[in-house]
């Protein structure tokens, strides 16, 4: 069964865009075709077609996301097991991203919404590891304090340093959602169960020449 409808979970408006609980909505903007798609306001939200594939961006808020997404699917005749959403995940530290099906909602509101308007949790997650609260390392993941709650950690942005870690994130998100719509799924859920994506190398000094290969190579021996 291929994906026909991927669902970027989030919250709308400029308020909300660089935070954690819009991860989901931040990977569309980071597939390479983003700026060809043609948005439409359609279904309660943000919609556009690539191929034979719908998107769509919920406007309803968080917790309401169900009630933009069934009715898209419903519109297009297209099954549950056919859906993949993409959202933020507790569950997984920053720096991870995984794919699933179905399984339990984890007390994700997004989620929650999507079981009750479809009555049922038969779809397929592109998750993006966040982290809780009591996770961040020294320094990132907010000022002291503000993972007190899930709800003002979620709602608070990703620190720079985060943002940092956060690029290459959303770049292999961004390359597995096009494969899951190229092939069936199943066939990536092994290398993607939860995969901790490497950070690119940082720049040399100003002034020191990169290292080659073959130096590295000849260092070894």
């Amino acid at each position: 069964m291929m994906i026909r409808l991927a669902a970027f979970l989030g919250n709308p408006g400029l308020e909300y865009s660089r935070n954690r609980h819009n991860a989901g909505r931040m990977l569309a903007k980071a597939l390479p075709f983003y700026s060809s798609l043609s948005w439409k306001k359609k279904f309660n939200g943000l919609y556009a077609s690539y191929n034979d594939c719908h998107f769509l961006m919920p406007d309803t808020y968080m917790n309401l996301s169900g009630i933009s997404v069934q009715p898209a699917a419903a519109f297009f005749k297209i099954d549950i097991k056919e859906i993949i959403v993409i959202h933020d995940e507790l569950e997984l530290p920053l720096g991870c991203v995984s794919l699933k099906f179905s399984g339990g909602l984890g007390g994700h509101n997004g989620l929650r919404s999507m079981n009750k308007n479809f009555g049922s949790a038969d779809f397929w997650r592109l998750r993006l590891g966040i982290g809780r609260p009591d996770s961040r390392l020294p320094g990132e993941g907010g000022p002291e304090g503000s993972g007190d709650g899930i709800v003002d950690w979620v709602l608070s942005d990703f620190s720079k340093n985060e943002r940092d870690i956060l690029v290459p994130v959303l770049d292999a998100g961004a390359g597995l959602l096009i494969q899951t719509l190229e092939c069936e799924p199943e066939s990536l859920l092994k290398e993607w169960a939860k995969k901790k994506i490497a950070l690119p190398e940082p720049d040399p000094e100003p002034g020191v020449p990169p290292t080659s290969r073959f130096e590295n190579s000849q260092e070894k021996k």
